[in-house]
This record gives C-alpha cells, structure tokens and sequence, in this order.
C-alpha cells in the first residue's frame, strides 16, 4: 500500500507518498494545481490507502477535486496533532511525510468532510456572523461620538433605524456629522445584506424538523438555530451526547494523574462557532427562562459567574444533541431537573 501526505500552502503544496516501510516513494513541491497534483499522485492511485491533507483555510478545492479523481481523502485535524519535539529538523516535506505516516499507522486524527452543498450553506451563517461583528463594531464607533460630543446614550436598536436626516438634527458639527454619517452608511448596507443572508437561510433550513425543534429550547431562536445545525452537519457523527459536547468545546479539558490535576488539555480543539451559539443561548435563556435563571444562580453561588453560564451552555448543548438525533422537543425537566 502507499500513502501520502499533502501540507497545503497558499499557493503551493508539497506532496508525499510513501510506502508500507515508510520509505519516500515520490516527493515534489507543486504549485496549487489540482491537475498537476492529481497527474503526480496518479500512478499509485489504486494501491493507495489514503491522501491526508491539512483542514487548512483553502481545502475545499483540493479535497474535492482529489475526491472527484477517485483517491480516499482524510481530512486532517491538526489541532489534534502534536508533532515530535525532538526533531532538529522540521519543514514542509517533513510535516507532508508525517501526514502519511500517522495515515499509515492509523492513528491520524481526522474531522469530517461534510458535502460542497452543506458546506455553501454553513459558510453563509459564518458570513453572517462576520457581518454581524463588523456592523457592531460602526454601531459602537457612533456611539462613543455620541457620547463623547454631547454625553447622550443611543441605542444600537436606534442606530439601525437613523437616518442622514436625523444626524442633521442633532445638531453636532459638521465634520463630527460626517463621521457618524460615514459608520451609518456601512451599518445601512450591513443590515441589508444580513436581511438577504437571513432570508436565504431560512429558505434552505425552513423544511427540515430539526430546524423547529431547536427553536423550542429557550434562548435559541432561528438564527442560532440555523448555526447549531449547519456547524453539527450530521449527528450521526457524534457517538454519543459527550462526543458532541467536546466539540462544541462545552466540557472541561485537563490532564489528570493519580487523582492530580497535571494541566489542561488543547482547549481550543473543537468547534468555535457551536462554542459561541451555545453560550449565546445560555445568556439569553438565564434572561427569559425561569427555571434555567434558578440554575444558573445556583451554580454562580457556588462558582463564578462565567462558569455558571458554561454549566447552562453545556445542559443546552446536550439537549440539542437528543433533539436533533432524537427528533424530539425540548423537555426542560431532563434538561435541567424538577428543581
């Protein structure tokens, strides 16, 4: 069998296939061409056991094309991978040779490759919420003008309804007036384009149950519905409900030995985006839920209050996990207890 390890750059890749003996078969720095990459790999495609490439920024066009050609393709997860530290010397083909030898092994961490289609449409709610920060980030700056000319408080909720007009009104000076007029502009156009993102999103998520059902747990509306279920992809991935709590980064991560805490684990492994509509949820559903109020309190009398709203996150992401495996509503007392 051969193998082989791709560490994808920018604008280059190196390409390794090595064989059972871990012996370098064939090794070259190729531009970022999927046709030259796949002509390289070719003559060994059938005895091939695997392509690793690096869940890198770029990897969609290279995955994807690879797997149209017919290869295997594992996705690496290289926040799972720690290299050897006691190497004296490390570059682009030595990661490529280590990518093929944990493949050759077995033991190579790997994330899933979810279809182009899911893909276009996770990437929309990604898009989204980048918007979302940067029209934040003007709807602050107006703010603080404010505040800092005439030490009046608007609301971010007035800001996205202001006119041109109404800045006039206010009377600042004019150059003051044509700063604020500057961030409205941007925030004007941000929110059209969020309304369009929106718009299509529930035109492609409106249909499936699971949609609906995540709307039923307190503090997830259908934006963060629609985050939790395209950054899931298929539940049938997670084996079980810890599984998918790790993911979603809603679990501690620490090393233990002879009941000792040694250190913590890579805290960061995991999804980002589940890690922030979690949390997202719990805030809003200590706000409007009674009984996770009561919960999260106590949990804050005994702990600090960011802890708290982790222990609220978690008892969220666990419920999401039955609700969409399950197809079933929120029940608030398997959730949270009958206290």
């Amino acid at each position: 069998m051969k193998y082989s390890g791709i560490d994808l750059h920018s604008n280059n890749s190196v390409v390794t296939v090595t064989d059972d003996e871990n012996r370098v078969v064939a090794e070259k720095r190729l531009p970022n061409d999927l046709a030259r990459i796949i002509a390289f790999l070719l003559p060994w495609r059938e005895e091939m056991a695997g392509v690793v490439v690096e869940s890198t920024y770029n990897w969609y066009w290279l995955v994807d094309g690879l797997q149209e050609a017919g290869f295997v393709v594992k996705l690496a997860n290289t926040g799972a991978i720690k290299k050897y530290d006691g190497l004296k010397h490390s570059g682009d083909e030595a990661d490529a040779r280590h990518l093929a030898h944990l493949l050759r092994l077995g033991i190579l961490p790997t994330g899933t490759i979810l279809p182009p289609e899911h893909r276009a449409v996770r990437d929309l709610a990604r898009k989204r919420m980048q918007l979302v920060r940067s029209r934040t980030s003007h709807i602050i700056a107006i703010e603080n003008i404010a505040a800092r000319q005439q030490g009046i408080k608007i609301s971010s909720n007035q800001i996205k309804k202001m006119t041109a007009d109404e800045v006039n009104q206010m009377l600042f000076p004019s150059d003051v007036a044509l700063a604020i007029k500057s961030n409205l502009a941007v925030v004007t156009t941000l929110s059209e384009q969020i309304d369009l993102l929106e718009k299509r999103l529930q035109e492609r998520l409106g249909e499936r149950p699971e949609y609906a059902l995540l709307t039923s747990v307190p503090g997830i509306g259908r934006i963060l519905a629609a985050i939790i279920l395209l950054e899931t992809g298929p539940i049938e991935r997670f084996h079980a409900v810890g599984n998918y709590a790790s993911y979603a980064r809603c679990v501690d991560s620490q090393h233990t030995s002879n009941g000792k805490k040694k250190g913590e684990g890579n805290t960061k492994n995991g999804n980002k985006y589940l890690a922030w509509a979690f949390v997202e949820a719990a805030n809003f559903a200590i706000r409007f839920n009674a009984k996770i109020k009561s919960f999260y309190q106590r949990k804050k009398a005994k702990t600090k209050g960011v802890v708290a709203i982790k222990a609220v996150a978690h008892k969220l992401c666990r419920a999401s996990y039955y609700i969409m495996r399950d197809r079933v509503p929120f029940n608030i007392t398997k959730a949270f207890g009958q206290k």
